[in-house]
């Protein structure tokens, strides 16, 4: 958000929507929004994407949750923290640096990233969360790493926009602004 704040200051108007990525292409595909950051990479019919950020997944817990060992047979008893049921980063981040997929459930369901954060923090369990949104806590030690993979995962953010909505100016400013300030931001 803080991205748009000069385009916001110079009169565009602004409204948010917040969801899964299946559901915020398929109200782009149809029409009921202009832009969508999404995490997967869009395969829907008369939507264009530009992958404009990377993003780390740690693996991470309050130290009063730091395990000696950390892998999946140690994690089994923890509670684990996460942004939906299915755990689309949790099982990202198992396969990669695990080499299968997670065997437990969530305890706890937050359908926001920082309110997991905020969980994590309190030490109501264990989860996997992009390096960006935790690096405040990590550098003040109210949260640790509680892996350190040779190569961590990480998940590329695409821009969509639905074809032929880049012939309205505000879609096409908004759009070409997005991706320079992606392009000039710091690495996530």
């Amino acid at each position: 958000m803080p991205m748009l704040a000069p385009l916001v200051r110079s009169g565009l108007r602004l409204r948010t929507t917040l969801g899964l990525s299946d559901d915020l292409l398929a109200d782009l595909a149809a029409g009921r929004l202009d832009l969508v950051l999404s995490t997967i990479r869009p395969r829907v019919r008369g939507v264009q994407a530009d992958p404009v950020y990377d993003e780390e997944f740690l693996l991470v817990a309050a130290p009063s949750l730091a395990l000696p060992g950390t892998g999946p047979r140690e994690l089994a008893g923890v509670p684990l923290v996460a942004y939906a049921e299915d755990l689309p980063i949790v099982r990202r981040y198992w396969r990669t640096v695990f080499g299968r997929r997670p065997a437990m459930a969530a305890q706890v369901v937050i359908p926001d990233l920082r309110g997991v954060l905020s969980a994590v923090r309190a030490g109501m369990g264990v989860s996997v969360l992009p390096a960006y949104l935790c690096r405040r806590d990590l550098t003040a030690g109210t949260l640790v790493t509680l892996a350190e993979p040779d190569e961590a995962p990480i998940n590329t953010g695409y821009l969509a926009v639905r074809s032929g909505a880049l012939a309205r100016p505000a879609v096409a400013r908004v759009r070409a602004h997005l991706i320079e300030a992606f392009r000039t931001a710091p690495t996530y």
